[in-house]
C-alpha cells in the first residue's frame, strides 16, 4: 500500500442555490437538512438541484444545507469541483465488475434522502458506461457520452482493487 494517497477535497468553488424538487412548506417532505451534505447533487430547474440518481452525471456535491427556506426552497450550497471519498458500485448497467483508475463515473446507488453519510457509507459511483474518448455506439449513446465529459468526475485512487466495496476518490476533471 502506497503511503501517500490522495484525499478528499471539497468546498473550494461552492455556490448558493436551492435544494429540492418543490414547496417544502405545501410538500414537507421536499425540505433538504444537513443530512444531505455530501451527496451527489444535479440541476432539477431553475436555480435549483436534487440529490442524484443511479446513472445520473454528477454536477456537484451538497457541502452545506441551511435551516430557512428562500422562495419556498431548501437553500444550501454546491460544489461542483474537488476530490470527493466514495465506495464503487460497479458498472452502470448492471452494478457489477470493477473499477479502474482513469475510469469515468456517473452516480452510484444513492444514499436515500433523509438518511446521513458515514464514513462507511460515502457515496457511491459508478462505472460510465459511456467513456468520454470512446466510439459510441449510437446517437442515445453518444448523448450521454456528451453528457459524462461535460460532468466529467474520474476515478483517480482506490483502496485495494477498484472492486465492488472498494473506497476510491473521484476527480472532478474539467472544472475551471
Amino acid at each position: 500500500m502506497p503511503k501517500f494517497k490522495f484525499k478528499e477535497l471539497m468546498g473550494a468553488e461552492p455556490f448558493t442555490t436551492r435544494l429540492g424538487a418543490g414547496s417544502v412548506n405545501s410538500t414537507p417532505a421536499n425540505a433538504y437538512t444537513d443530512k444531505e451534505i455530501g451527496k451527489f447533487a444535479k440541476l432539477s430547474g431553475t436555480d435549483a438541484y436534487v440529490l442524484c440518481a443511479v446513472g445520473d452525471p454528477i454536477q456537484g456535491v451538497i457541502t452545506a444545507v441551511e435551516s430557512y427556506t428562500a422562495d419556498d426552497f431548501s437553500i444550501g450550497s454546491v460544489d461542483p469541483q474537488g476530490r470527493k471519498r466514495v465506495l464503487l458500485d460497479g458498472s452502470q448497467a448492471a452494478g457489477t465488475g470493477s473499477i479502474a483508475v482513469g475510469d469515468y463515473v456517473v452516480c452510484g446507488t444513492p444514499v436515500a434522502k433523509d438518511t446521513a453519510l458515514t464514513p462507511s457509507t460515502p457515496p457511491k459511483v459508478r462505472k460510465a458506461t459511456n467513456q468520454p474518448g470512446a466510439v459510441p455506439a449510437d446517437l442515445t449513446a453518444a448523448g450521454q457520452q456528451a453528457l459524462n465529459a461535460i460532468f466529467a468526475w474520474r476515478l483517480i485512487s482506490f483502496d485495494s482493487a477498484g472492486a465492488v466495496g472498494d473506497f476510491g476518490i473521484i476527480e472532478r476533471v474539467n472544472c475551471s
